[in-house]
């Protein structure tokens, strides 16, 4: 019997796991942005010594792993599984960063919504009694994301109103069953929903739904209402997908303007020239492991759901014509 189980698609911890050490490590434009001072290294450049600039964001998840892992002080002999994943094909970024810091591995895929994903699934790890410690990380780059999905920097091409910016940077947290706060008391992953947008420079637009469907799935699941949060974060919906999700949440019976915020919109100031916002995996990575867990040891927040989102698309399947699936998992970030 599933008895820790509540509703459709939530998981309630009775062992609550601890968030005991977070790390972040962003580039040079995300540190010119509003919550510079809650980054632990900003990078004088994104090619941070390397040949590529896909050799520089494995670098940089691998740099943000180790750095959480020594403010853990937790050996490393004593982290018990890696959870990872990127955006780029084969998650290269964490299978590379993994090959070098030698810890069992779980690769996981959920696009931008990656770390809620492997927070919620190292949570449940730890809460079932099958780890003590497990590290935690996701990482993007926007050179490395331009390539690949879209058109090559040295094209030059306008973006329009709607495309985001890909957050340079990684974040990485160690969940542990240490009994102290921050900690995660629930996690409700999301579904595959899939609106028919089609349109690669326009995430916000096709994830909201998916990110409101969670949402409501969270509230009706557990009981709670919004104002029980302090917070509702979600990813990376940045200005157009904030607003449709604010839209649709009311069309559903909930009003969150009041305690919601969106890590695209968070990253940067509107003078630097990101048109809709930020994005990427380490958008609500960095978000999370820099501004909010450091709010939430001066317990500014005591609890927080924060709801990462993830286009699922490839450069594949856009050429082809087919719409962008997507998903949100959402986790419960509380003080006790």
């Amino acid at each position: 019997m599933a008895t820790k189980k509540l509703g459709l698609q939530t998981l309630k911890l009775e062992n609550t796991p601890s968030i005991i050490s977070t790390a972040t490590i962003v580039g040079p434009k995300e540190g010119e942005g509003p919550l510079a001072k809650y980054f632990d290294l900003i990078l004088a450049n994104s090619i941070y010594g390397e040949k590529s600039w896909e050799k520089a964001e494995k670098k940089i998840l691998k740099e943000a792993v180790e750095m959480a892992v020594k403010k853990s002080h937790v050996p490393n002999s004593d982290i018990e599984f890696f959870l990872a994943g990127d955006l780029l094909n084969q998650i290269i970024s964490a299978s590379f960063a993994a090959r070098e810091l030698g810890f069992p591995f779980l690769g996981l895929y959920g696009a931008c919504s990656t770390i809620a994903e492997s927070m919620g699934i190292g949570a449940m790890m730890v809460d079932g009694g099958f780890a003590d410690n497990v590290v935690v990380a996701t990482s993007s780059h926007f050179c490395t994301a331009e390539r690949q999905f879209r058109m090559p920097l040295e094209s030059g091409n306008q973006r329009p109103p709607t495309a985001q910016w890909t957050v340079t940077g990684a974040g990485a947290a160690v969940i542990s069953s240490k009994p102290q706060n921050p900690r995660i008391t629930h996690v409700t992953f999301g579904r595959v929903i899939d609106m028919g947008s089609s349109d690669a420079n326009d995430m916000g637009t096709a994830m909201a739904p998916a990110a409101v469907d969670t949402i409501v799935r969270h509230f009706e699941d557990t009981g709670r209402s919004p104002e029980y949060y302090d917070l509702i974060l979600t990813g990376d919906l940045a200005s157009y997908g904030k607003d449709i999700a604010e839209e649709l949440l009311k069309q559903k019976g909930y009003n969150i303007s009041q305690n919601y915020s969106d890590c695209g919109m968070m990253m940067f100031r509107p003078d630097q020239d990101v048109h809709a916002g930020a994005s990427g995996c380490a958008c609500a990575a960095t978000v999370t492991c820099g501004y909010i867990y450091k709010e939430m040891l001066k317990k500014t927040f005591n609890k927080i759901l924060l709801v990462a989102t993830g286009a699922l698309l490839s450069t594949t399947s856009t050429q082809q014509g087919e719409t962008i699936p997507c998903i949100a998992h959402a986790v419960s970030i509380e003080n006790l």
